[in-house]
């Protein structure tokens, strides 16, 4: 009987002494409850003077997320001292500072995505909305969170990224700037006059919509004896997004293949040329054959 004293004993004290923590309970809950509160109004505030600025709505949820964390912190550490009189919030700060060595280790992946996720929301250069390329994933911004990004491919399949992938490998901002530098190889046949051929290619592109034809020059350049034919790279700018890329290559390819067909330039298939150094034996068979 002597254990099951002792154990009441312990179960009525504490009891006992939950009693009489249910008024500090109550007042740390309305103190959460409170913060809750606050946590949205300055959610709502920040939101509003955020929208005032010009800065990209990326920054702006992290100033607010950052805003609602920081009110989170510090009312539930009221609400820790309310509950704990013991406790001070140097204490506490010195228990989050060991037990964050602990976390970090646990969640090192998480926190180092946590960080890349706020240096990359302070980019200039990577916004929402961009196409990117990055490891062989190529699409356009569609989400930049704090632990991941969203790119949405031209095909229109989603993946999600880890910011560490982007902030540790080279990203290729595909539209950072209004306009791209595209090329294409076209082949005259070797019979052709070179600058004739020259010419008539440059108008064809000149005479094209999605060319961008002002700060920008078309170039015509002969680069190459090829197998068949002389290649000539044919160099514009046009926008910069993958849909102006391919819009533009299609117009130039048509507009060029009508002109040098209406100028009478040939543009060659692959010539081969077949060289035997014995006769063949069919002939020696057809000799044969005649004698006989």
């Amino acid at each position: 009987m002597e254990p099951i004293k002792i154990m009441w004993r312990q179960v009525t004290e504490i009891a006992r002494d939950t009693i009489a923590l249910l008024p500090q309970i109550g007042v740390a809950i309305l103190v959460l409850i409170l913060t809750w509160a606050l946590a949205a109004g300055g959610r709502s505030l920040m939101r509003r003077g955020m929208g005032r600025t010009r800065l990209r709505q990326s920054l702006q949820d992290l100033f607010i997320l950052l805003t609602s964390i920081a009110i989170w912190v510090f009312g539930i550490m009221i609400a820790a001292v309310i509950v704990f009189p013991g406790l001070t919030p140097a204490s506490i700060l010195a228990g989050l500072g060991i037990g964050s060595v602990a976390i970090g280790f646990a969640f090192k992946d998480v926190f180092e995505n946590f960080l890349a996720g706020i240096i990359i929301l302070f980019r200039r250069e990577m916004r929402m909305g961009d196409h990117i390329e990055c490891e062989g994933i190529e699409g356009k911004v569609a989400h930049i969170a704090i632990r991941e990004s969203h790119i949405r491919q031209t095909d229109g399949q989603l993946v999600i990224v880890p910011n560490a992938m982007l902030f540790k490998n080279p990203v290729y901002v595909r539209t950072d700037k209004k306009h791209r530098r595209v090329s294409v190889i076209c082949g005259v046949a070797y019979d052709v006059d070179v600058d004739e051929a020259r010419s008539v290619i440059t108008k064809a592109v000149e005479g094209c919509e999605t060319v961008e034809q002002g700060e920008h020059p078309i170039q015509v350049f002969a680069q190459a004896f090829a197998d068949s034919s002389i290649n000539f790279e044919v160099t514009w700018w046009t926008g910069s997004a993958p849909v102006d890329l391919r819009r533009s290559k299609d117009e130039v390819i048509g507009a060029v293949k009508y002109a040098l067909d209406d100028a009478g330039l040939e543009i060659p298939f692959p010539y081969r040329t077949l060289t035997f150094k014995e006769p063949l034996p069919l002939q020696r068979a057809e000799k044969g054959e005649e004698e006989g």
